[in-house]
């Protein structure tokens, strides 16, 4: 059998190619025969066709995610939640959550596994970045603290240590003004003090004053009631009988002798 031309090859390769397509589009037509018309994929406004088509496509979805694991061994997750907010998962491998980490890792430094991380991860900064600078600011007050109590004064510089002075000037003429008022407002409490006492003296003079006309107006009434009469005669009953009472011895002789 003769070799064949190039020219032959050429014919044969561009009836396979016409072949090809020949079928390829016999293909499409028979698949396209057998549907009954594109959906328009759009909302669903039915609320219960809704629900009745996300639980088909749910349940194909999770079928074909099923297949594809176990047919092709690959690991696959897949987490859908419905338009009431129910959760439904499926994962080929014994955790789904190992998938998720699997996924992560994969995608670190990806812009998608950023957008994911970006916000924690900023607000982690934040706070590093304040617990530093608040950090700063403590170390500084603390230091400034030492200084103006006279330590670590050698690292200092004259123009440090004449503000330090200043500083120090102040706050001592602050606190001789504060003790200055201090003391003012103790001296008016004092002398409101002084002036009540001698207000209270006044009236404890007056008291006294009227108290012995008082006592003779007392002892005017209980001589003309009989009440004070009966206490008078009592009391001088028991000044004589106290007198009865006294022992008394009559000694005749020179003194110092005993009868």
């Amino acid at each position: 059998m003769a070799p064949s031309s190039p020219a032959a090859a050429a014919v044969a390769e561009g009836d396979e190619q016409q072949q090809q397509q020949i079928v390829a589009a016999a293909a499409a037509a028979k698949k396209g025969g057998g549907k009954r018309g594109r959906r328009e994929m759009r909302r669903i406004e039915d609320a219960t066709s809704r629900q009745v088509t996300f639980s088909k496509r749910r349940s194909g979805l999770l079928k074909k995610a099923f297949e594809l694991g176990v047919l092709c061994d690959a690991e696959v997750a897949l987490i859908v939640f419905s338009p009431r907010g129910r959760l439904y998962e499926y994962a080929s491998a014994p955790d789904l959550q190992k998938t998720i980490d699997r996924y992560l890792n994969h995608t670190k430094g990806t812009s998608a596994n950023e957008k994911t991380v970006e916000q924690p991860a900023a607000g982690v900064q934040m706070c590093r970045s304040e617990a530093t600078a608040l950090k700063h600011k403590i170390d500084a007050i603390e230091a400034y603290q030492r200084k103006l109590s006279g330590e670590g004064l050698g690292s200092c510089s004259a123009h440090e240590l004449q503000e330090l002075e200043l500083q120090l000037e102040k706050s001592l003429s602050c606190i001789r003004q504060k003790k200055q008022q201090k003391m003012l407002d103790k001296i008016l409490e004092l002398k409101e003090k002084e002036r009540k006492l001698l207000t209270e003296n006044v009236v404890l003079r007056e008291e006294y004053k009227a108290l012995p006309l008082l006592e003779l107006a007392t002892a005017a009434a209980a001589e003309r009631s009989p009440d004070g009469a009966g206490a008078e005669e009592a009391e001088e009953d028991e000044r004589r009988l106290h007198y009865m009472e006294v022992e008394t011895e009559l000694v005749i002789g020179r003194p110092g002798s005993s009868s």
